[in-house]
């Protein structure tokens, strides 16, 4: 632990926010000036515009995460869980990964733990749905629609065929058409090194109660992608929900039943439901209520930024909007992160704080290899791009984005060795599991089974037979 005379800066959360956030703190830091503590469960960050790509094998699942400490070196990460947070005695309360929890104390707290899955109680969707919010679950969906098509070209069963070749997805925002669209174009790549597996074997269904996809790119880009994922034989089924996804059994509003093994869960997000244990004042949807100095409301030494944070979008209430909040995406992220931490060192020195205001600067999306829809927003000139251009855009926008040199030119080269070889096409699922073929040759080997004896009374027969 980090000496008690300097004043400690407690980071929760490692994620977009808590990493930008710890690094500007560090460099706008003088020598010794404070201890930065990062805690998170996780030691590394995850870029989570790049998770569809990472499904798909356009990208290394290790070059879409970030090493805590290999990026914050001057830092102390600790790898645990920030469980309650003591605001009047300024203290926070650990529980690391192994042994007992610790108190730890602080001086100023930036609240950045982001956001999980937003879940409804529908009747088997905690056992058959699969989330989109961690390189875990990119690549466990990646080795598990692989491994549906494996099942399907080794079986003559067609209910078995059928249902490995069902794939649906719930959630049509960013998260759902970017993930359906890349998933899609590597089922269709890999169907090819199939003998008894085809694209027009696969059956692949878009969900959403909204009565559109993609809103995040206004209506007309809207509608231009989903009549291209239709055009690639995707299903889309608009204004209806799943009610019901019992062993695989899926059953939407609108009648339709279908049976799968593979349900993706892209349904939005919400607030990480830890802030409610932090004492924190929330908004009406659990996010931490902030000012437009990112500060919590009646804090002046607390800051939250971030998908866990409720910011006043100030461009848009100038604009006539009272109302308006900073939507949860990685453009307001990585520009609050930087604000924030600038606002931590100016607290921590008396000076004043800085109001964020962003103005959008558009949206990006990719829907499969040169593939994908684009609205840039310069002032008041709106720019829709469509197809290969919008792709290009996307991939230059996020590949510029993604935190590091290192892992930019980690993906860069992933993308540049794309383009001269063939998609790699195999499913780990066993990497799940790692230990299973070890126990099986480790356990003890089961008594021989003994050879038939044959009956006594049988012999005279057999040679009778013989003399005859």
């Amino acid at each position: 632990m980090s000496t008690t005379e300097r004043p400690r800066i407690l980071v929760v959360g490692g994620g977009y926010v808590g990493l930008y956030a710890a690094q500007r703190i560090l460099k706008k830091m003088r020598y010794a000036e404070a201890t930065v503590t990062v805690v998170d469960p996780r030691s590394y960050m995850t870029y989570q515009p790049f998770l569809p790509e990472a499904a798909a094998g356009n990208i290394s699942p290790r070059h879409v995460v970030v090493p805590l400490r290999r990026v914050l070196p001057k830092a102390e990460v600790l790898t645990g869980r920030v469980t309650t947070i003591d605001q009047d005695r300024k203290v926070a309360t650990v529980a690391p990964l192994v042994g007992e929890a610790y108190e730890l104390p602080f001086d100023y707290l930036v609240v950045a733990l982001g956001a999980v899955s937003r879940t409804f109680p529908i009747p088997g969707l905690a056992e058959q749905g699969i989330g989109m919010k961690g390189v875990e679950e990119a690549i466990g969906l990646r080795n598990h629609v692989i491994e549906q098509l494996d099942k399907a070209d080794s079986t003559h069963d067609e209910e078995v065929r059928r249902r490995a070749l069902t794939f649906v997805f719930v959630g049509g925002g960013f998260a759902g058409a970017e993930t359906i669209g890349e998933v899609e174009d590597m089922a269709r790549d890999a169907a090819k090194q199939y003998s008894n597996v085809s694209r027009d074997d696969m059956r692949f269904i878009l969900v959403d109660a909204a009565d559109k996809i993609l809103p995040e790119v206004g209506p007309d880009l809207g509608r231009w992608g989903k009549e291209h994922l239709e055009s690639r034989g995707i299903e889309i089924h608009l204004s209806t929900s799943m009610d019901s996804c019992v062993d695989g059994h899926v059953v939407l509003k609108n009648g339709l039943e279908v049976d799968s093994n593979t349900i993706v869960w892209t349904a939005g997000v919400k607030p990480n439901p830890a802030l409610a244990r932090y004492g924190l004042p929330l908004g009406p949807r659990g996010h931490v209520d902030t000012q437009a100095t990112l500060q919590v409301q009646g804090s002046d030494y607390i800051w939250a930024a971030g998908d866990n944070a409720q910011v006043p979008d100030l461009v848009g209430r100038k604009n006539g909007n009272p109302n308006a909040w900073c939507p949860p995406n990685a453009q307001h992220a990585l520009r609050q992160a930087k604000v924030l931490g600038d606002n931590v060192v100016s607290g921590m020195r008396g000076f004043p704080q800085k109001e964020y205001e962003h103005a959008n600067k558009g949206a990006v999306a990719g829907l499969g290899l040169h593939k994908g829809v684009a609205m840039i927003v310069m002032g008041k000139i709106k720019i829709k791009l469509k197809g290969r251009l919008a792709w290009y855009a996307h991939r230059g926008y996020h590949g510029m984005a993604m935190p590091t040199f290192n892992r930019k030119i980690r993906v860069l080269a992933d993308w540049t060795l794309g383009m001269f070889l063939k998609r790699e096409v195999v499913s780990l699922g066993a990497m799940e599991t790692p230990r299973e073929e070890f126990y099986e040759a480790a356990k003890p080997a089961p008594a021989p089974v003994e050879a038939a004896k044959v009956p006594a009374a049988a012999e005279p027969k057999k040679a009778e037979a013989k003399a005859s």
